[in-house]
């Protein structure tokens, strides 16, 4: 057979075999595509954890990688579902007693300062002045003998 009726396929005497240069460039560029879709994939549950803001992202990112290292995929799909869950924060609610209540026992006055008619607390030494109200009623303390 004469080399022009050889099909486009077979490498010419030359050496250059061309389509198997062109099917090496799209090996190695198909790897490539396929290796960052599974790390694409792979991180998906920490990606949507960080972007809502999850409380669990560590926890969801540590699954991640667990999976990734012992190639056992129940670790991914646990992380992938707490992704999805939205875990109550209670901590936000306590933290805003805890500084209400710190607020309001810094305003209140010390132990054992009593207020003057102006409103502020006597000077050291100094007794307090009387008022014509009468205070609270003791309870009467009972003697048994």
């Amino acid at each position: 057979m004469a080399p022009h009726h050889l099909p486009f396929y077979l490498a010419p005497g030359s050496g250059t075999d061309t389509l198997m240069v062109v099917m090496g460039i799209f090996l190695i560029g198909t790897i490539l595509w396929i290796g960052t879709l599974y790390w694409k994939l792979h991180s998906l549950p920490e990606r949507m954890a960080h972007k809502s803001q999850k409380l669990q992202f560590e926890f969801v990112a540590v699954l991640g990688l667990i999976s990734l290292f012992t190639h056992m995929h129940i670790f991914w799909i646990a992380g992938l579902l707490l992704a999805l869950i939205d875990i109550p924060d209670f901590g936000g609610p306590l933290r805003s007693i805890a500084d209400s209540v710190e607020k309001i026992a810094d305003a209140a006055p010390e132990a054992g300062a009593v207020m003057t008619e102006a409103g502020s607390a006597p000077a050291v030494g100094e007794t307090p002045a009387s008022t014509d109200k009468p205070g609270p009623a003791k309870e009467k303390e009972h003697s048994h003998v």
